[in-house]
């Protein structure tokens, strides 16, 4: 299983390739909430998502152990389909990516631009049986948004750079899809900071992964949930990542209308291109702020900043500005 020295192998294997993203924090927030927020800008990164780091990890890894692939492919709904057509390019590989047709266009364009053949499926289970079928040709790797070693040891490398860029904090919050993120952010802040509580954030239409852990047993959802967390819409988390969400503080589950208004908030607080997967955990911190007695220090790991013309119309339909953020009832 990964471990903090796979994770510190990555960042040496990365570090010339994706960008060493800033923390960012707000002085308004942090008065109305009480606590020191933290934000990891992933939003910043090559291909305005913490992806870039798993996949280039992942295709830097097998060259570096002689294993160079003829063809690379990956399955995604959003970012994770960027991030191995970006990767594949930095390493002149061939890719193709298996997406759902109601994939955020805008992330359809981008995987194209950067040079890869993306195929259009009816939905997400489809997408996972052809990408499945064309891993088993010779030659082929594919390359899971998630449920991977190297990329989770990837992942990893964000909050590794976190935790030297600012000390002391209490807990980090990270939004849940496949657990990949989440993965990483348990190895290395169990390693590196004992006392630092991991909770993780999903969407309350979309919460297999809270109703795993609340199960103990990998729950997959049953249809394509409604959200427009695009980053978290997968159908189940991994064997691999389900170990480590097990060790999770906390799972928190956010409805449709925070996901709205944390979006709003942190666009307008921090001058941001924030997704709405990155917004919900604010509310995570938010409800966990509610049972602390003294100051805290958090970090958000902001997973990314791509959102499509559709989606940016839907989370500014109605106005929620006017109501200033409280941990108060």
């Amino acid at each position: 299983m990964p471990t903090l020295e796979d994770i510190q192998k990555a960042r040496k294997r990365i570090g010339g390739y994706v960008h060493k993203t800033p923390i960012l924090t707000s002085s308004l927030l942090n008065d109305w909430l009480g606590h020191e927020i933290y934000f990891k800008a992933e939003c910043l990164q090559k291909i305005g998502a913490f992806k870039a780091r798993g996949a280039c990890n992942t295709l830097a890894w097998l060259i570096e152990n002689n294993d160079r692939p003829n063809h690379v492919i990956a399955n995604s709904s959003g970012n994770h389909s960027q991030a191995v057509a970006w990767a594949a390019k930095q390493f002149n590989i061939p890719a193709t990516i298996y997406m759902p047709a109601y994939s955020s266009k805008i992330k359809i364009q981008a995987t194209q631009s950067y040079g890869a053949k993306v195929e259009l499926c009816e939905d997400r289970n489809i997408a996972d049986a052809r990408v499945l079928a064309a891993s088993k040709e010779e030659g082929v790797y594919w390359v899971p948004p998630f449920n991977h070693h190297q990329v989770i040891a990837g992942q990893g490398t964000a909050i590794c750079e976190a935790l030297e860029q600012v000390s002391d904090i209490d807990a980090v919050f990270a939004p849940c899809g496949g657990g990949g993120l989440l993965s990483g952010t348990v190895i290395a802040t169990n390693a590196i900071s004992p006392k630092t509580q991991v909770i993780g954030v999903e969407p309350l239409n979309a919460n297999d992964a809270a109703e795993s852990l609340r199960t103990n047993k990998i729950q997959r959802l049953t249809s394509t949930p409604d959200t427009l967390a695009d980053g978290a819409m997968t159908m189940a988390v991994g064997d691999i990542t389900f170990e480590y969400l097990k060790r999770l503080d906390a799972m928190y589950e956010v409805e449709e209308s925070k996901l709205i208004y944390w979006t709003q908030w942190l666009t307008h607080l921090l001058k941001l291109h924030v997704e709405p997967t990155s917004a919900m955990a604010m509310e995570g911190v938010v409800q966990w702020l509610k049972h602390s007695t003294t100051k805290k220090r958090v970090i958000v790991l902001l997973s990314g900043g791509n959102i499509d013309h559709t989606n940016q119309n839907k989370i500014w339909n109605t106005n929620h500005l006017d109501s200033r953020p409280s941990i108060k009832p």
